[in-house]
């Protein structure tokens, strides 16, 4: 298999695993996903790394689905000294005294229903969209909102992934 000359892909191609297994955590805290992802390297291009990213995150177990979660703060509270957190939830940090307030609360009973913090790719969505998607989706049935999460952290490590290998 050939590498990219992605400057960030064939770095993370070329790391010692345990190396590349803490670059993966800062991108997914699932130590599975990390671990599908370090045994399909070499990776041949960008599109075969995300194609692993999401086979990887249709095979986690709700343990593994939990341990990924873990990783993320709550909207609205981004990880103090975490740049990628503060970035992914950019737009909650021009909202409103009351909107955070909402979003506060609205994660509160979102953690009380579900057990883990609500989880959506934050990436380009205001506030308000944030706000109408916890308000929609707390709803959900968990085996409904399970899924949904799936779907939202293999968007989230896509980004972060992305990230990852243009870095140089």
């Amino acid at each position: 298999m050939t590498t990219s000359s992605t400057p960030g892909l064939a770095r993370f191609n070329t790391l010692a695993a345990p190396e590349a297994a803490v670059a993966l955590h800062e991108v997914c805290a699932s130590a599975a996903w990390a671990g599908f992802i370090l045994s399909h390297r070499p990776y041949a291009g960008p599109e075969a790394l995300f194609s692993a990213s999401d086979a990887a995150m249709a095979e986690l177990s709700a343990e593994d689905l939990a341990e990924a979660m873990a990783g993320h703060p709550p909207i609205g509270r981004p990880k103090p000294g975490d740049p990628a957190s503060a970035r992914e939830q950019r737009g909650m940090a021009g909202a409103s005294e009351e909107l955070k307030a909402e979003m506060l609360e609205l994660n509160l009973a979102y953690q009380e229903r579900f057990g883990h913090v609500f989880l959506i790719c934050a990436t380009g969505a205001t506030g308000e969209q944030m706000r109408d998607a916890v308000k929609t989706r707390i709803g959900n049935s968990p085996e409904q909102e399970r899924e949904i999460v799936r779907t939202e952290l293999g968007k989230i490590n896509r980004i972060r992934l992305n990230r990852l290998v243009e870095d140089s």
